[in-house]
């Protein structure tokens, strides 16, 4: 599956999920059935792999054929029929390619999948979450024309008591200069049409619409609907793309974060992509899952720690409004870490490619970077600047943030929309809660934040799973369940705070290397297991929340 609507009706289209050949590269001799989706780790006996895993598939072929990956795991190369044909890095965003003329036929599509950290990876290297290998999201292979649409970007804005909005269309040209003609409709209402001319390559055309009669997309009323473009080329219908929007606005103003005019007060949790049993590959209904449980805890929002989350993630959070803070890829990174050659590339092209992707999502209210990174150095301040800027560039509709654990300390607070900062208090010191806050706040306002929303972006205490204390000592379900009551009665309670997100929502794997600070090599804090067990955690969550 992959999305939760059809987004074509003309261009065809084919998953290609199910069982492919697997080996380790140079065990070819190996060579096993596997399921895609999925990662190295659930595989008997590599359940610590790393390295090079290949994959391959034979399919039949013909034509001009558009290969879309939405996820591998974490550097790639693809072949088809032995040809390279295209590579990309990083784990968590999707990439294409355009394979023109393919002859008819069956085809081999062989995919590479590199989840080491090697001399070129920047952004994927050891932290507090763990490496999975594998082509960990679908596949799909798509049959287009000479002339056929990239991407459908959709921003609406509310004026004179009336939604408006402006689509933006990329159209990607094969061949030479052509005239078409583009259909809008939504929900199938035709909404317009305008010839274009389109030159060879891609080409971004706009066009601006009144809507009213539509349904504002609210947290508690998430009303969607369907934005669909289609591209007429000579009097016949060859492409189309639908889209999935909703009609809001997020704003800033006097420290308070507004959706539609309204401030909102976030109640969230922090989510890695991980599980006990599918490693970062999380089938669809298990994703639902996770979000029926947060519900349940009367959490309202998700921070997608620390990289741009399955998409499929992002619609079922569109359905049940889900407020989402969506962060592009890097955590914990040193000014070191930050002058890697690969680094400032790479982090801009997963800037690049989560803003194209999920651009339309309504339930996406902030764009996050570089979580607890060197925003405390110059060097580092010229990284945060370059990144917010081409965030602004990409999208003007939403605010930006970055998390910090710069305390007293970060000379950055000035480039974001929104201060968020990461605290452990009665967890990592015994600092009372209250005091905790305050003290943040007020060296936020002293420090380029003034005026601004403040979010608490982590907080959390940890326990392992079925470890229980009359004394009730750290690590036990009982002491975690009193912290989380004290941390969030204290934010939540406090008039200058616009929310929290809990760390974190479900234990997660860590690497080896972290086994010093991470029993089991599990990051623990999470109010569920890694296979989504309560802890008592859970009900002291869920009381907070509810009140």
């Amino acid at each position: 599956m992959e999305r939760l609507f059809k987004t074509h009706e003309i261009r065809k289209q084919r998953e290609l999920s199910g069982l492919w050949d697997f080996y380790k590269e140079g065990a070819q001799e190996d060579t096993r059935k596997v399921i895609v989706p999925s990662c190295f780790e659930t595989y008997p006996g590599l359940e610590n792999y790393t390295g090079v895993g290949c994959y391959e598939y034979k399919t039949f072929l013909q034509g001009n054929i558009r290969l879309c990956f939405k996820g591998v795991s974490h550097t790639a190369k693809v072949y088809l029929d032995g040809n390279p044909v295209i590579e990309h890095y990083n784990a968590y965003t999707p990439f294409s390619v355009v394979l023109k003329g393919v002859e008819k036929g069956i085809h081999t599509l062989k995919v590479t999948a590199d989840n080491s950290c090697h001399e070129e990876s920047a952004l994927h290297v050891i932290n507090d979450y763990y490496n999975y290998g594998g082509i960990s999201r679908p596949v799909i292979a798509e049959n287009i024309g000479d002339i056929f649409i990239e991407w459908l970007h959709f921003t609406p804005c509310f004026e004179e008591n009336t939604w408006k909005g402006e689509a933006a269309l990329c159209i990607h040209n094969l061949s030479q200069g052509r005239r078409v003609k583009i259909k809008y409709y939504l929900n199938d209402t035709l909404l317009g049409e305008a010839p274009e001319e389109v030159k060879g390559g891609s080409n971004v055309v706009k066009m601006q619409f009144s809507f009213p009669e539509v349904t504002a997309y609210q947290p508690e009323n998430p009303v969607l609907y369907y934005l669909k473009a289609v591209l007429e080329v000579d009097g016949r219908e060859e492409d189309d793309l639908i889209e999935r929007i909703g009609f809001r606005e997020i704003t800033v103003k006097d420290g308070r974060i507004l959706w539609n005019g309204r401030a909102i007060c976030v109640k969230g949790f922090n989510r890695h992509e991980d599980h006990g049993l599918f490693g970062c590959a999380i089938p669809v209904e298990a994703m639902d899952y996770d979000l029926r449980l947060i519900k349940e805890s009367g959490a309202n929002a998700v921070r997608t720690c620390h990289y741009p989350n399955d998409e499929r993630f992002l619609d079922l959070c569109d359905e049940m409004g889900i407020m989402v803070w969506e962060e592009s890829h890097a955590r914990g990174l040193s000014e070191k870490q930050m002058r890697h050659k690969n680094f400032r590339s790479q982090s801009l092209s997963c800037i690049d490619e989560m803003v194209r992707e999920h651009f339309n999502h309504p339930c996406i209210f902030t764009w996050g970077i570089l979580n607890e990174c060197a925003s405390d150095t110059e060097y580092g301040r010229e990284v945060y600047q370059e990144q917010y800027n081409r965030l602004r560039e990409l999208d003007q509709s939403r605010p930006l943030t970055s998390a910090t654990c710069k305390h007293f300390c970060d000379i950055c607070l000035d480039l974001p929309d929104i201060v968020s900062v990461n605290i452990y208090p009665l967890w990592y010191n015994d600092e009372p809660v209250d005091e905790c806050l305050e003290k943040e706040y007020e060296w936020i306002q002293s420090a380029g934040g003034k005026g601004k929303p403040v979010l608490v972006s982590e907080i959390g205490a940890g326990a392992i799973a079925g470890v229980h204390s009359s004394c009730r000592q750290k690590w036990s379900e009982e002491r975690q369940a009193d912290i989380l009551r004290e941390q969030l009665a204290g934010v939540l309670s406090h008039p200058e705070y616009s929310g929290v997100f809990l760390w974190q929502f479900s234990d997660g794997r860590v690497p080896d290397e972290c086994f010093y600070a991470r029993p089991r090599c599990m990051n623990n804090k999470g109010v569920v297991d890694e296979y989504r067990r309560k802890k008592l955690g859970f009900e002291a969550v869920k009381e907070a929340f509810g009140k």
